[in-house]
């Protein structure tokens, strides 16, 4: 009887409630379920790929994917226009309008990665990739090929990437996460394979985690806009220059909100590799890996409320809104304990993860501890933010910390003689300041009282 009573109320959590709530719990649960496989599979790939490339060559490998994945902001914030654009005709029932906005970001997507991809492959020849991260002449030639390889696959995946976008805006984040899981498992498949079969290669490895992700949207994009998005499949006969202008509106915001993103997050791994050595980014990355296992839990947790905010505040459903962010903040309080009890447990987790071929300092975890707890607190407010669209503030605060945080991060890693904590401790330093005025803009939108920059 107890048994069935507590299946009876999960079953009733997940189908009682507002429409809008069930569609995001239900999300979630699949969400945590495909994540939490997308989980174990990542931290087997990191101890997959130790075991097939050594410290230094591992630590190489991950500097470059961070450089390639820089690029990934080229769409000059076109995804997250379309996001916010695509849930709104969503919610007023305007379905060729969204087919319009899908066909539209398709095509600039596709002209942009194509004047891009042409411009990398005239300079490329040029580029001396040892120098850039700081390895050895004899790996020129090899670091060339692999960075034209990777290359080539990202141009695929920076347009089939909007399949998930629009499923995202949909608030359908969780189909999103199989395409992650599929490709993450494919990957390890494929390099322990290759552990058996071939010597520690930059080459296979860098082919083999580039590919698999494309191949997986190629198949899931001719399956979605074929059945489930018929409707909203692109089609040349619906772009409209006209509605470009709309998507990059809040897109070329976003564009620069993003490019700060990429400062802020993912040129640690290059300050560390050009102030000390590619090895020290492994340590410095197993970390972050471990403790991203908080933000990770948050974000599922929170994806779904982006276009579910944006929907709320169209239809002025304020309550709801109000409701939802008073849970998103009890559960990161939760989550704060739980980061907590993963910081004591950290060494011995690392050992059983990794073995003894990494030693991480646990001065590093204590950074990575601060870091995930404020990002967390951040992201409660700034996806509201962004999904009613009110981004003017973040915009100029992104600038601002992006300015400050290399600078800031040289200054106590190198001169502080910090290290690779210094530079996760500069990057909590910067996004701390949202941490207060996000909340505030919250307030006063949530109760009509937003004027000036805090409405905009």
């Amino acid at each position: 009887m107890l048994n069935r009573g507590i299946f009876t109320y999960i079953k009733g959590f997940f189908v009682k409630g507002h429409i809008r709530s069930v569609k995001a719990k239900k999300n979630i649960l699949a969400s945590f379920l495909l994540k939490g496989a997308s989980v174990f599979i990542s931290f087997a790939l990191v101890r997959v790929t130790l075991d097939y490339l050594d410290v230094t060559k591992y630590g190489i490998w991950l500097t470059l994917s961070s450089i390639i994945n820089w690029f990934v902001f080229f769409d000059i914030g076109l995804g997250n226009g379309l996001r916010n654009k695509f849930a709104q005709a969503i919610a007023k029932n305007q379905e060729e309008l969204a087919k319009t906005y899908v066909s539209t970001t398709y095509a600039a997507l596709s002209l942009i990665i194509i004047t891009a991809y042409v411009l990398f492959l005239t300079i490329n020849p040029f580029l001396n990739w040892s120098k850039i991260l700081n390895t050895g002449p004899e790996l020129a030639s090899e670091l060339s090929l692999l960075t034209l390889i990777v290359v080539t696959f990202f141009a695929l995946h920076f347009i089939l990437k909007i399949v998930g976008v629009i499923l995202t805006a949909d608030q359908k984040p969780a189909i999103k996460d199989v395409f992650e899981l599929f490709s993450s498992l494919l990957s390890l498949v494929v390099i322990y394979i290759l552990t058996k079969t071939t010597s520690g290669s930059l080459l296979y490895l860098g082919t083999t985690r580039a590919s698999m992700p494309v191949i997986i949207l190629l198949i899931s994009s001719c399956i979605f806009f074929h059945r489930d998005y018929k409707r909203y499949r692109p089609s040349l006969k619906y772009v409209n220059l006209k509605y470009f202008k709309e998507l990059t509106s809040l897109g070329i915001q976003f564009f620069v909100i993003q490019v700060a993103v990429l400062i802020l997050y993912s040129t640690d791994n290059m300050i560390i590799t050009q102030l000390f050595e590619p090895a020290k980014v492994t340590p410095y990355n197993i970390a972050f890996k471990y403790f991203s296992i908080i933000t990770m839990i948050f974000v599922i947790i929170i994806t779904p409320f982006w276009s579910a905010f944006t929907e709320a505040y169209v239809k002025k459903d304020i309550k709801w809104i109000k409701k939802s962010v008073q849970k998103l903040i009890y559960i990161w309080a939760v989550l704060c304990g739980l980061a907590l009890i993963m910081l004591c447990l950290s060494n011995f987790a690392y050992k059983v993860w990794i073995g003894k071929s990494v030693h991480v300092p646990f001065s590093l975890s204590i950074g990575m501890l601060l870091f995930v707890v404020i990002i967390s607190w951040n992201h409660v407010f700034i996806y509201f933010i962004n999904g009613v669209g009110k981004i003017k503030l973040q915009f100029y605060s992104s600038v601002m910390e992006s300015l400050v945080n290399i600078p800031l991060s040289i200054l106590l890693a190198k001169y502080l003689e910090l290290g690779s904590v210094g530079v996760i401790l500069a990057t909590s330093i910067c996004i701390f300041p949202r941490s207060i005025w996000a909340p505030i803009q919250y307030y006063k939108i949530i109760n009509n009282r937003a004027h000036g920059i805090w409405a905009k």
